[in-house]
């Protein structure tokens, strides 16, 4: 059986109307491809249950990882796709899949790389009754294969079999797709949400069954003047037109001025090397000496490291919650830790030599995860210890940044001592004040030495209408230790105000401003 392990939540929106949507595809005389996309406004609906979902599903992680809130693995190329979170997806697509075609509804997802819709043989998930479903039997292009396919998304998985058959892409028709047939969706999970599938873009090195994606076969064969592939959001839109994906390179409409060009550094992902944060004109210090980022159109937010989110929480004033075990950091060991950092004690080695964290000669690693091998140590204790090794952690290079800018003693513990009430909600969101947007600072993420800006009313989502909006962050905390992390990964928020290519004969991403 081909499997993929994933999690952190799939949105559950409790509408149980599943309304049909209208999309547009067309090839013009450009030689492109394009395909419309549907918004959907958030609502307190999804919201609410996609938080539901988070909590359930870093939980199951947690458990299965035994880390806080991330992935670890033994295994560098463990999947990103167990943090795949589709909890407030908004933008759709149609596709056809055999012959006659037989229209679904997906996300067109970079984080991942299989095809998969729901199947007339899932009998038994209610949530197949909700969505259209394929029918082999209607198919005068179906191929039978019959191999047994498993993706997990922690709080919801499919299962199901793997067919072949043509699938439509606007005027293009990718012939013998190999995609699986979901023969069951167990749970809630997937049972309102507003798509039918997902079409992977990822690359071949983490699709399930080693299936060749959708995007490989449209190169293969011939049906586009160019490798490459590009997305416009339309983040204006309330409800309604979403933007649209164009296949074979890209629409000068969509986006103003040159591209940045980054190469990808890691095939699976759309993985590349990304530089430091601001926070304002500010460097939030943690990605100054690199950090890996992911484009990936099937996250709505933008997630990252908990130490810069809990920065960007501080500055923006959103809701958070308190870590005791930062508070007792700061408490117990933040003179000594800004004493070591001014006699240039090398950071990295700071948390180890405290007695919080072990070395493992690159990084501090908990000694509560090293603890639970030992039957006889209490679980608590260990569980006590992975807190405050990360907590100390998060207050050097919290410490460290504040030294660069000439901050007293007494300013760094205030200000590190505001930060441990301000860490991210394991719910996974954090709400802000709508009347405040306005004075909030900028977020600039470095690509290739181009600063990239985030406006405050750019990243923050707002949820209702009137009197009874609801705003909340665009950014949400996840932690994904070294060699894989530190990781960002760009969501929606990032690729709405960014038009973003991706150049698969060049491997490299693009990044201009919208239109």
């Amino acid at each position: 059986m081909a499997t993929a392990r994933g999690g952190f939540g799939i949105p559950l929106l409790l509408s149980v109307l599943v309304l049909p949507l209208v999309f547009s595809a067309s090839a013009a005389a450009d030689g492109l491809i394009r395909i419309g996309l549907r918004k959907k406004a958030l609502d307190e609906n999804s919201r609410l249950a996609g938080r539901l979902l988070e909590k359930e599903g870093k939980a199951l992680m947690g458990q299965r990882h035994g880390l806080r809130g991330g992935l670890e693995s033994d295994d560098e190329d463990a999947d990103i796709i167990s943090l795949k979170n589709y909890m407030n997806a908004q933008y759709f697509g149609e596709i056809g899949i055999g012959t006659p075609a037989q229209k679904f509804t997906v996300i067109f997802d970079t984080g991942s790389s299989n095809l998969w819709v729901p199947s007339s043989k899932c009998y038994f998930s209610i949530a197949c009754y909700f969505h259209s479903k394929y029918k082999s039997s209607q198919s005068s292009t179906y191929q039978k294969n019959g191999k047994t396919a498993e993706i997990h998304y922690g709080t919801g998985s499919i299962s199901g079999i793997f067919s072949g058959d043509h699938v439509a892409l606007g005027d293009l028709i990718v012939k013998d797709q190999d995609f699986i047939e979901a023969t069951r969706e167990p749970g809630v999970t997937f049972l309102t949400a507003k798509f039918d599938g997902i079409l992977g873009l990822g690359f071949k090195e983490i699709s399930v069954g080693d299936v060749t994606p959708v995007w490989y076969n449209l190169v293969k064969q011939g049906l586009i003047k160019e490798p490459v592939f590009s997305f416009w959001f339309n983040r204006n839109a309330v409800e309604g037109d979403g933007g649209e994906i164009v296949f074979g390179g890209v629409d000068p409409n969509h986006y103003e001025g040159d591209h940045v060009y980054v190469p990808v550094t890691q095939k699976g992902y759309w993985q590349f090397n990304m530089g430091d944060v601001l926070i304002g004109d500010e460097s939030t210090g943690f990605c100054a000496g690199g950090c890996a980022a992911i484009a990936d159109s099937g996250t709505s937010l933008i997630a990252g490291p908990t130490t810069v989110i809990t920065e960007i929480n501080q500055k923006i004033g959103a809701s958070g919650v308190v870590s005791q075990e930062c508070k007792a950091v700061v408490a117990q060991y933040g003179q000594q830790i800004i004493a070591m950092l001014m006699s240039q004690t090398q950071p990295s080695k700071i948390c180890s030599q405290v007695g919080l964290c072990t070395f493992d000669g690159t990084h501090g690693v908990s000694i509560g995860i090293e603890s639970v091998v030992n039957e006889n140590e209490d679980a608590s204790a260990g569980l006590h210890s992975d807190g405050m090794c990360h907590a100390c952690e998060m207050a050097v290079v919290w410490m460290q940044n504040q030294l660069r800018l000439n901050q007293t003693q007494e300013s760094i513990l205030n200000y590190i001592n505001e930060l441990c009430e301000r860490l991210p909600s394991p719910m996974g969101e954090s709400s802000v004040d709508c009347a405040s947007v306005a004075s909030m600072p900028s977020v600039s993420f470095t690509i290739s030495d181009k600063t990239f800006e985030l406006k405050p009313e750019q990243y923050i989502l707002k949820v209702g209408q009137g009197t009874a909006a609801q705003c909340i962050s665009g950014f949400t905390a996840l932690d994904v230790p070294p060699p894989r992390g530190p990781l960002w990964i760009l969501g929606d928020v990032f690729m709405g105000v960014y038009h973003t290519v991706f150049d698969y004969g060049n491997l490299r991403v693009g990044f201009a401003p919208a239109a």
